[in-house]
């Protein structure tokens, strides 16, 4: 039997399914996202400190606030860096409006020089085992470095600042002068003794545990960190703070340098080529960029730019090699002075510097002999070019006649009688006549 309902009494009941549908749906949501742990950051630092890196390290602590993670993990291995850098990184941990974990790992890995005074800056600290920690000693970069006076004065401020966030977070403030007066470094179990750090974790499923109940202060307020469940999200660095971040590698802003002035003596040797001179003038700026944000000693790019002028001197007056000499000089010096840092991951690496210098060298070595051997060559042409040249008589020269050299009909005189066809040799040239001889053949 068909039962015929009205309009008005089927809308309803659909709605009804629809909206009863609708709840069982969310219902079934609801235990989903219970379930879900809190959610926190993760950022990497594996190089040294650097403006870049600083500015990747604040930018992921502004994000993670603003997508209310509920704390920023920065996982740590770095052997220093710059001391503005570094100041930059802890001035933007200390004032966080989220928790900030430094964990130096993995096992292997170090928090040296700078790294030391991100790690206690942080509100939570931990360390791998097999990682190491300390070797804060500032060192004066530049022409000259410093005297003893400015070397005690800058030490000074390094303590009382280090010394200042240690206590800020309850740290051995006395082992961290040490770190910086005598540069004192310390394994993960030694600093967990010590109290440098809050503890050690192997792993991220270790330390995520041992976070689980921890108390910080934010802002004055205390906040109980829940890990329990976490969910980890990986903040990778964009590719405008990579680009940044390679050209902050001193081995790259060198080989830029010298690519830079390779590409301005090509375009200023050989006007017109365009190219050359566009690939140095970026290679130039690209360097100078990098040197901003590098301890340079300019007396170094002093010295670069120096045996460049010395190559192109080499060309211009012949020095029997004294002035190559002096800019093979010139270019080792100053690729050595040009980076001085305590770090190794800002000092010129060996492996880059003395094959760059050997190939510059060999390179403007050869563009000199070449130019050289161009300036002595014979001229091909005008008069001196004409000079003893062979050619043949085309009719009998009594006095005047005409003579074939070099597939062209000259007008030729000569103060002895040659034959037709006989071999000539060209003696001068006098206007528009070539005075000629019998060849010796």
């Amino acid at each position: 039997m068909l039962v015929c309902m009205p309009g008005r009494a089927l809308r309803n009941a659909l709605t009804t399914a629809a909206v009863l549908g609708l709840c069982m749906l969310l219902a079934a949501e609801v235990p989903a996202a219970a379930d879900k742990g809190p959610v926190l950051d993760v950022m990497t630092i594996s190089s040294a400190i650097t403006p870049p890196i600083a500015e990747y390290t604040l930018q992921s602590i502004a994000e993670a606030a603003k997508s209310g993670a509920a704390g920023l993990i920065i996982r740590l291995d770095t052997p220093g860096g710059l001391d503005l850098a570094m100041r930059d990184i802890a001035k933007g941990i200390l004032n966080a409006p989220l928790p900030v974990i430094v964990y130096v790992a993995p096992s292997g890995a170090r928090a040296a020089s700078a790294g030391l005074i991100i790690t206690i800056a942080a509100h939570i600290a931990a360390m791998s085992p097999g990682t190491n920690i300390g070797a804060a000693h500032p060192v004066g970069l530049g022409i000259g470095g410093m005297d003893k006076t400015m070397s005690t004065k800058v030490e000074n401020d390094a303590v009382a600042y280090v010394r200042g966030i240690a206590r800020q977070r309850a740290r051995n403030e006395d082992w961290v002068e040490k770190a910086v007066r005598k540069s004192e470094s310390i394994d993960a179990e030694q600093a967990l003794r010590l109290k440098v750090i809050d503890f050690v974790a192997a792993d991220m499923g270790q330390l995520l545990a041992q976070l689980d109940g921890r108390e910080v202060s934010l802002g004055g307020k205390k906040r109980v960190l829940r890990t329990k469940g976490a969910v980890l999200n990986e903040r990778k660095m964009g590719t405008r703070l990579k680009i940044l971040s390679t050209l902050s590698d001193p081995n790259i802003a060198y080989i830029l340098l010298l690519i830079g002035l390779a590409g301005l003596y090509f375009e200023f040797s050989t006007p017109g080529v365009i190219l050359p001179g566009v690939i140095g003038g970026i290679s130039l700026i690209l360097a100078f960029f990098a040197m901003q944000t590098l301890p340079v000693n300019y007396a170094g790019v002093a010295l670069i730019l120096f045996s460049i002028i010395l190559f192109i001197a080499e060309i211009k007056v012949i020095s029997h090699g004294i002035l190559t000499i002096g800019g093979i000089v010139s270019l080792v010096i100053g690729s050595l002075m040009l980076f001085q840092a305590p770090d190794p991951a800002l000092r010129l690496s060996w492996r880059i510097m003395a094959p760059a210098v050997a190939i510059v060298s060999l390179f403007f070595v050869a563009v000199i002999a070449i130019a050289v051997k161009a300036q002595l060559r014979r001229p091909l042409g005008g008069r001196e070019g004409l000079r003893d040249v062979e050619g043949t008589a085309v009719t009998d020269v009594a006095g005047e006649g005409t003579v074939l050299i070099r597939g062209e009909y000259w007008n030729a005189v000569s103060d002895v009688p040659v034959l037709k066809g006989t071999k000539v040799r060209v003696t001068g040239v006098e206007h528009l006549k070539v005075r000629i001889e019998p060849s010796e053949e």
